[in-house]
């Protein structure tokens, strides 16, 4: 698969060619499904929690007399029929990260990859480097480019300046490649590499 290389400016200044084997496969929603199952699970805090009947405090003194007053026999304020008393079975903190085999998750991001070059919403830029940290140029350049919602992928690392740039612009994010994944890319209506990004992630994710 060949495209064409731009600048911020729009303008074409090279090509690459991109592997088949990363960008040209055929996605399957099973797949994409079951990444991003797993990237959206362990990112849960899981810190949820109730109290039990030994957290509740409070008088254990019983509530009635257990004959006589013509009620039902009541026993500590506490318990977990009572209004204001613990929770039976309730959550507790826990991880809620489950295993996902590697292959699986190589194949996802392939997959997301894939389907944004089949999409026509793949962009491959010379560099994300700019001279200044200016909001309003970076965002005159994404509309001539016809970018609203866009997720900007480096090599190693994102230019400082760039980062600033794009920081109060709503939509637009910037990932170094070791931070791809699945999930960024598939809530993104573009995906924008640089020329250095497109070697490491065939280095990344090649055979």
């Amino acid at each position: 698969m060949k495209l064409q290389i731009i600048n911020l400016d729009g303008k074409k200044v090279g090509d690459v060619e991109l592997l088949d084997s990363i960008f040209g496969i055929k996605p399957r929603s099973d797949i994409l499904h079951r990444v991003v199952t797993w990237q959206r699970a362990k990112a849960r805090a899981g810190t949820h929690a109730t109290k039990t009947v030994s957290d509740i405090k409070g008088s254990s003194r019983k509530i009635v007399k257990q004959k006589g007053s013509g009620r039902a026999r009541q026993g500590e304020g506490f318990n977990v029929h009572m209004r204001g008393g613990a929770v039976v079975h309730g959550p507790q903190p826990r991880s809620h990260a489950h295993d996902l085999p590697k292959k699986i998750r190589s194949l996802g991001l392939k997959m997301a990859l894939s389907s944004k070059a089949a999409n026509g919403e793949l962009m491959v830029i010379d560099s994300e480097k700019v001279a200044a940290a200016k909001t309003a140029t970076i965002a005159k350049q994404l509309a001539k480019l016809n970018l609203k919602k866009v997720l900007f992928v480096g090599a190693d690392s994102i230019d400082v300046n760039f980062q600033k740039s794009i920081a109060n612009i709503p939509y637009i994010d910037a990932l170094p490649t070791i931070g791809l994944n699945v999930l960024d890319i598939l809530k993104h209506d573009n995906l924008v590499l640089t020329a250095d990004a497109v070697k490491a992630i065939e280095a990344r994710l090649g055979e």
